[in-house]
């Protein structure tokens, strides 16, 4: 199994003996570790409070070559169907152009369109299965099949029942149908209906609305706050309000979609730094403070830095301490998106900010959504009351896009509460620390397996590698079998050679039920080969106290 790297007050604590081959191997990640016992004028002791340990195992390179080839066989393959469609020896299921329309510019790219058409089309029956249930530790599923290669479905009206869920981000529990839970929301619904038919700014603004805003401050310990509809257009709609011609963004090369889309739409400038790596950020913050705006010289407007809590296909933990200080020592601007990592981590889930003991004033715009470790739907962004005054004027969500339903907002309203204790119980609490052991338990049985696991041991998010093409529908087809429904994911939602499984740990999964889906694991993990960690945990960790060491670039 995978040797963890260990960030322990801004130092790598580990061997000698060892420190060589586990480097060349890719274990232990260089991220964010720079030279000197001195980080940005600032002592590392004084950054991380706890150890930080994230996995990033290289897959040895038999695998790798394997992987490739793999690719490369189902492309010359794909290219003899191609042919034998273009002689009418296969049938044709791809859209074509009309013959009426030859002349005109090809509105389909052939091209561009070879990969879904000759190999996600082969797997396609692993992705967009319905379910007829809550999104709950078990779910229900539509059974479908299929008669022309995954071209078309048809269902069978049979219902897979009691499906293990490994995939929805349903991280505490709170996607659940109690009626008790749910009296509340159910009240609400009675009350105001589903819809609100206006924006914010116009006649969209209730009272739901206004206490699920200060509720929403409160649980951050911020000023204020304002919430949104709809999670992605807290990002993409957001960020052009934010920033706009002449100012710089900095971007974690792994950031979500809805931060690439809302950087793009503001008409900023957008540079890219390297993954959590805090020497690749710097250069580009002290480029951008020496050099200013390209041709004119003239200094950026602004500066801001986007990076998330936790990375959705990673599993890895931003490291805010680092990226904090960076920001002041540069004068720059921190958007801090907590899809993720809100209610999932800190003692009390308040996210990243609670997780590494920091102060919520030393980010300047925290953003959240309500999508998943509150069972609902929507957004938030929370701040100084400037900041969201600002927004509640300029922000596109709140001029154009339709109020947030009055029963999510109760839902929302009684999932923090509920975090918070307001409900009179602790079950908010023991919720937060069953989702951080069964985190901890299955991450720490993966990597007992040999199996090749990436992210922060304190993630719920967690990618298992299987590397080949062949091997992604092989996995999720045999673990359909045994009632566990997975998340798979290849390129190019991940680089070529990292297809993976995504696994997301909920506080409503019990023990029985991860150990089912362990030992499913294990042995397909045997059947399918993929247990390709090459190190296990060392039985002596006190081995790993013994030196620092100080990495350069």
């Amino acid at each position: 199994m995978a040797n963890p790297s260990a960030v322990c007050n801004g130092h790598l604590h580990h061997h000698h003996q060892k420190q060589n081959n586990l480097l060349k191997s890719g274990i232990y990640k260089k991220n964010g570790i720079t030279k000197g016992t001195k980080k940005n004028g600032v002592s590392n002791g004084t950054l991380y409070k706890k150890t930080f340990i994230e996995h990033f195992e290289q897959a040895p390179m038999y695998v790798a070559v394997l992987t490739f080839l793999g690719f490369g066989v189902g492309t010359i393959f794909g290219y003899l169907r191609d042919f034998m469609r273009a002689w009418g020896l296969e049938k044709r299921n791809v859209a074509a152009e009309r013959e009426q329309q030859k002349d005109f510019v090809p509105l389909y790219q052939d091209f561009e369109n070879f990969y879904t058409r000759n190999l996600y089309m082969r797997i396609r029956d692993n992705w967009n299965r319905p379910i007829c249930s809550v999104p709950g530790p078990q779910f229900d599923l539509m059974e479908r099949v299929t008669d022309d290669y995954n071209w078309t479905f048809r269902f069978t009206g049979r219902t897979i029942k009691n499906v293990i869920n490994m995939g929805s981000y349903n991280y505490l529990g709170f996607a659940e149908t109690d009626v008790n839970a749910l009296k509340t929301v159910t009240i609400e619904l009675q009350k105001y209906g589903t819809g609100i038919c206006s924006t914010r700014q116009e006649m969209g603004t209730l009272d739901k609305h206004v206490e699920l805003e200060k509720l929403v401050a409160n649980f951050l310990g911020v000023e204020d706050a304002m919430v949104f509809g709809m999670g992605f257009a807290t990002n993409s709609m957001n960020i052009p309000a934010l920033v706009g011609k002449g100012c710089l963004i900095l971007s974690d090369e792994l950031n979500h979609t809805s931060l690439i889309l809302g950087a793009r739409l503001s008409g900023a400038t957008i540079r890219i730094f390297k993954h959590n790596n805090m020497q690749s950020l710097e250069k580009l913050l002290r480029d951008a403070i020496i050099y200013g705006q390209p041709r004119s010289r003239r200094a950026w407007r602004k500066i801001i830095i986007l990076v998330e809590g936790i990375y959705s296909m990673e599993g890895s933990i931003v490291r805010l301490p680092e990226i904090v200080s960076l920001k002041k020592k540069y004068k720059a601007y921190l958007y801090l998106d907590e899809a993720h990592s809100i209610g999932a981590v800190g003692a009390t889930g308040r996210g990243v900010v609670e997780y590494f003991g920091m102060s919520p004033d030393d980010v300047d715009v925290l953003m959240g959504t309500f999508t998943k470790s509150f069972g609902a739907a929507g957004g938030y962004i929370a701040g100084k009351k400037d900041l969201v005054d600002f927004l509640r004027t300029h922000s596109h969500s709140a001029v154009y896009a339709t109020s947030m339903c009055p029963a999510v907002a109760e839902q929302i309203i009684r999932a923090m509460k509920c975090l918070m204790g307001l409900d009179g119980t602790t079950q908010g609490l023991q919720r937060v620390r069953q989702l951080g052991k069964n985190t901890r338990y299955f991450r720490r049985r993966l990597h007992e397996m040999g199996f090749i696991i990436y992210g922060n041991d304190d993630s719920p998010v967690v990618p298992l590698l299987l590397y080949m093409p062949g091997k992604i529908g092989a996995f999720a087809r045999r673990m359909l079998e045994k009632n566990i429904g997975v998340v798979v994911v290849g390129f190019p939602a991940t680089p070529i050679t990292e297809s993976r499984a995504r696994f997301c740990v909920s506080a409503a999964h019990t023990r029985e039920m991860l150990d089912t889906v362990l030992n499913a694991l294990d042995e397909l993990g045997d059947f399918l080969q993929l247990k390709y960690s090459r190190y296990s945990k060392s039985s002596h960790p006190e081995l790993y106290e013994e030196t620092r060491l100080e990495f350069e670039d």
